[in-house]
């Protein structure tokens, strides 16, 4: 059982949900982000989804378009995001989804990307802008070494097409709470709610929801019908307006606090 499947489970039996938390790697520099991993799974982080930085991340807001200007500003490259989850592995066991863009990969190579993620403890990969109908040979590649391919899914996709890509879900289905990019208003849990139990009756993999996500109360009320829910703008905003300073760690690791009291559902 893969370290993704072994956490839903976990939290699954003791009544929670997972929190999953979104860093951009490299922001404000590799030191500080393999610092605020290890600080975020300490204060309960079921997950850490991390970013490897685009020139153009077209789903994403000002804040986290900013945050990957500021990584690769410091030199962050995929092949030293794949070296950053290497060295966790050795102190955290915390499942680790890489979020990015297919423009990187691509050139990185499929194959060798797959061996290196598989290589340095990498569990799922979410790339944003890969069709899924387009991603059998990188899906095919991350299977060989068994890493999750992770699929986003949409208020806009259709029933049909939902239906067909939940069954082949991977580690978990990431529902995207609205139309537009992350970051840019608040969650309608309510007419999130009905499309994530339909979606759980379809998939075989736990649904987490993000986008729109930032507060406490958001979490508590996304917990009530999603298994996971992922929080990601609201983290870079404190880290963009910290950087490495160690008060900004302490407000990171509040955060973290505060959003993983509200994943809990129900004592058993």
């Amino acid at each position: 059982m893969s370290r993704i499947a072994k956490t839903f489970a976990a939290l699954r039996d003791k009544g929670e949900k997972a929190l999953i938390l979104f860093l951009t790697a490299g922001d404000p520099d590799l030191a500080a982000t393999e610092r605020l991993v290890l600080a975020l799974a300490e204060e309960g982080a079921d997950m850490i989804e991390l970013g490897f930085p685009f020139s153009d991340p077209m789903a994403d807001g000002p804040t986290i378009q900013a945050s990957s200007e500021r990584a690769l500003r410091a030199g962050t490259t995929l092949a030293k995001v794949l070296d950053l989850v290497a060295r966790l592995r050795g102190r955290t066991q915390i499942p680790i989804v890489l979020m990015g863009y297919f423009n990187p990969v691509f050139c990185y190579g499929l194959e060798k990307f797959a061996c290196d993620a598989g290589r340095a403890g990498v569990d799922g990969v979410l790339v944003v802008d890969l069709p899924p109908e387009e991603a059998g040979g990188l899906r095919s590649q991350l299977g060989a070494v068994g890493v999750d391919f992770v699929t986003l899914l949409a208020p806009t996709t259709p029933p049909q097409r939902m239906a067909a890509l939940a069954a082949g879900g991977e580690g978990f289905l990431y529902y995207v709470s609205m139309t537009g990019v992350t970051g840019s208003r608040g969650i309608d849990a309510l007419g999130v709610a009905e499309r994530v139990r339909e979606l759980k009756c379809l998939s075989p993999v736990p649904v987490a929801v993000g986008f729109g996500v930032s507060t406490p109360e958001d979490v508590a009320a996304v917990a009530a019908f999603a298994d996971g829910v992922v929080v990601g703008s609201a983290l870079v905003k404190l880290i963009a307006c910290h950087g490495s300073n160690p008060e900004g760690e302490k407000e990171v690791r509040l955060l973290a606090r505060r959003l993983k009291e509200r994943t809990l559902v129900a004592p058993r």
